[in-house]
């Protein structure tokens, strides 16, 4: 009897510590990836953003590929008005630049201000740019409508001790990509990292935290190439971005 009483506290002790650590893991964060449209290869993206992200932290991912590779199109999936109900934080990585809709793009953005958090991914900035309201824009925290040509762009770090740039070297320079021309920064965003125009000489943000709303955002413009989508730095960043906008990463 004192034997099986032994082994009783020691499964009882087991079980409590099991249910302890259960309860202390963090939840998986539920991710809704958007991608699509013009001028890049998404089902690459797609693998090597889940595959570093997932390795970074428990994420349950939903990817939807919609809207075919033009540079015109208005997705199924915004025309329910509970799109983002259920995700912890949304990927924007879709490259729409004609869609002009008023209506379908405040669908998207009011979900945002009213706090789901996102992520936004080089063309996102160039996606609605025709639209002649700036919801889109003030969301992202940037306005951009050009780009420079491809090359391999130095990274200065404007706010290196931000726990989003933590492994990002000193020396960083881009694999192959584009830079974006940024116009203007919103009042409610913040550079974190801006990289030097060939063509003009000017600095322009690269990197940048916003709030939109009640929501946090963070952006890069960079992301064209696979040659950047398989970098770990790069892959790195936008992980830790998204860690930050969904809360996950505050010192």
């Amino acid at each position: 009897m004192i034997f099986r009483g032994f082994w009783t506290a020691v499964l009882g002790c087991v079980w409590m510590w099991s249910a302890l650590q259960a309860a202390d893991a963090p939840k998986p964060l539920r991710v809704l990836l958007i991608t699509g449209g013009c001028c890049h290869n998404y089902p690459f993206q797609s693998a090597q953003l889940t595959n570093a992200v997932s390795k970074l932290a428990p994420v349950t991912w939903t990817v939807v590929n919609e809207g075919g590779n033009g540079t015109r199109a208005e997705i199924p999936l915004y025309a329910n008005p509970k799109w983002a109900e259920g995700y912890d934080v949304v990927v924007h990585n879709e490259c729409f630049a004609d869609t002009k809709s008023v209506d379908y793009i405040r669908q998207i953005t009011a979900a945002h201000h009213a706090g789901v958090p996102a992520v936004v991914i080089h063309c996102a900035m160039h996606t609605y740019r025709a639209a002649e309201v700036d919801d889109w824009r003030q969301f992202l925290g940037v306005t951009s409508k050009r780009h420079d040509h491809m090359s391999r762009y130095p990274v200065k770090k404007v706010l290196p001790q931000h726990p989003i740039l933590q492994g990002m070297p000193e020396n960083w320079i881009t694999p192959k990509d584009e830079l974006y021309i940024i116009d203007k920064v919103w009042p409610t965003a913040t550079p974190l990292a801006t990289s030097v125009s060939e063509l003009d000489g000017k600095a322009y943000p690269v990197a940048w935290i916003n709030q939109y709303g009640k929501a946090r955002v963070f952006g890069t413009t960079y992301g064209h190439s696979d040659e950047t989508f398989a970098d770990p730095v790069f892959l790195n960043y936008v992980g830790r971005g998204l860690l930050w906008a969904s809360g996950r990463l505050d010192p």
